[in-house]
């Protein structure tokens, strides 16, 4: 964006959820890289002190917040911790997500659907409200919410589809909403395809009153599990990311090979339906 301070950098301060593994852990990683101070939150509290020392032992300054984003009051009081200790806010990344598959949706109970859109949604919902007056505040920032590229294509992924899509119309309309009231914050919506993260081991973070799903096919289960292992390495789509920051790209699609699924779609909705061949 011309004449837009710079976003990324030393003295910059980045709050990421999902920070212990997977994408959150890549952009913890490559902002700690840019000079940036880093806080990072999570619901999994050993694996989230480990990812902080890590990254501490390298030299970062980062700080671990234990969050659970379907809390309104945690990611509240995630805000203030962030306040308290640097500042300011200048890149939020509302990056925590779960799958919750297993089940038909019509077999789902509430709680199985409040889980994933509690975690999906909400905490992206919970990020924005906390968030986005702190970021107004600033010379310059940014919003980057993590959908996936299976919220730009046909649904199939019951819960987790679902609450994709609707991230990706959130960052859309947040997108507009800022264009207007504080121009200095720009939206960037993740919409990546297979990345080498944990998310198809997230039943790990179910709650305790959630019922556990029932085992994937086998064969789906090891299908994942491949596409997963294969996937593009976080780090990779840290990169995208600042990326897209520094250039004001708004939709981040790290994987243009896997396109065509959105295009697809797009001719489906025009001519009527019915949907066609899947993300997954």
């Amino acid at each position: 964006m011309e004449g837009r301070s710079e976003v990324v950098g030393p003295g910059r301060v980045a709050v990421v959820t999902g920070a212990a593994s997977g994408i959150g852990f890549g952009l913890s990683q490559r902002f700690a890289a840019e000079g940036m101070r880093v806080v990072m939150a999570d619901v999994e509290g050993p694996a989230l002190a480990e990812a902080a020392d890590l990254l501490a032992g390298r030299g970062a300054e980062v700080l671990p917040v234990l969050t659970d984003v379907s809390s309104g009051e945690q990611v509240d009081a995630l805000r203030d911790r962030a306040l308290e200790a640097f500042g300011a806010v200048h890149v939020l990344c509302n990056n925590a997500g779960v799958t919750g598959l297993g089940r038909p949706m019509w077999e789902m109970s509430p709680r199985d659907w409040e889980w994933v859109l509690g975690v999906n949604l909400w905490g992206v919902i919970n990020g924005v409200r906390a968030f986005v007056p702190v970021l107004m505040e600033q010379d310059a920032a940014h919003v980057v919410n993590t959908a996936s590229l299976a919220g730009l294509t046909t649904g199939v992924l019951g819960p987790y589809s679902v609450t994709k899509h609707a991230v990706v119309a959130l960052s859309e309309g947040l997108h507009f909403q800022l264009a207007q009231r504080g121009p200095a914050v720009g939206v960037s919506v993740l919409c990546p395809g297979w990345v080498r993260t944990r998310i198809g081991e997230s039943d790990r973070n179910r709650p305790a009153d959630v019922e556990p799903g029932p085992d994937l096919d086998p064969q789906v289960a090891e299908g994942m599990r491949q596409l997963l292992a294969s996937g593009m390495e976080p780090l990779e789509v840290a990169g995208h990311v600042v990326d897209a920051i520094r250039g004001g790209r708004f939709y981040v699609l790290t994987h243009p090979e896997m396109s065509d699924g959105i295009r697809r779609r797009a001719e489906e909705v025009l001519a009527g339906g019915p949907p066609g061949t899947a993300f997954l």
